[in-house]
């Protein structure tokens, strides 16, 4: 996004700048995201909150949504400064961009997926199964859509098809 000249702020959970993963120490990708960017990470629920009155983002993406974070955005929680962020971009009338990773995606969150493809100015970045005889109910968003998606959903369409056969698109 940003070697195509999008002006891009960071936006972190709590979980990405608290715990240490197999895919990084905490803290770890905001600071080298924060490099890409050239813009500081928002970090905290203060941080987030006034992105709303000041209408700074044209449009949030958030990559990857996990199954969790689905759920609680589905049923309007906002106790994490993305959760703020889609909040205070939807109250202003702009897309919220979701490119989902989640390996409950055809379990429970299925719902959640359905509740929000529903509501006005959300979109996904086409998503399926990654690995449909391992993982049955694994749903990822294929990532390099999200430009794509993005310049569909700022004119408030949903990038078609949304539904893809992942597993092999991505295979050689």
């Amino acid at each position: 996004m940003v070697a195509l000249g999008v002006d891009v702020v960071p936006i972190f959970s709590n979980t990405v700048m608290q715990v240490s993963t197999r895919f990084g120490e905490a803290g770890e990708w905001a600071t080298k995201i924060e490099q890409v960017t050239g813009n500081p990470a928002i970090t905290s629920l203060p941080e987030a909150e006034p992105l709303g009155p000041s209408k700074r983002l044209d449009c949030l993406v958030i990559a990857p949504c996990t199954g969790n974070s689905l759920s609680r955005l589905a049923n309007a929680a906002t106790d994490s400064p993305v959760l703020m962020a889609a909040k205070a971009t939807l109250r202003n009338d702009r897309p919220v961009v979701i490119a989902i990773s989640t390996n409950d995606g055809l379990g429970l969150n299925l719902y959640n997926i359905a509740k929000l493809m529903n509501m006005k100015n959300i979109f996904f970045v086409p998503f399926g199964q990654d690995a449909p005889h391992v993982k049955m109910n694994s749903l990822v968003s294929l990532m390099r859509l999200i430009p794509e998606t993005c310049e569909a959903a700022l004119e408030k369409r949903q990038l078609q098809p949304v539904l893809i056969e992942r597993w092999r698109e991505e295979r050689p």
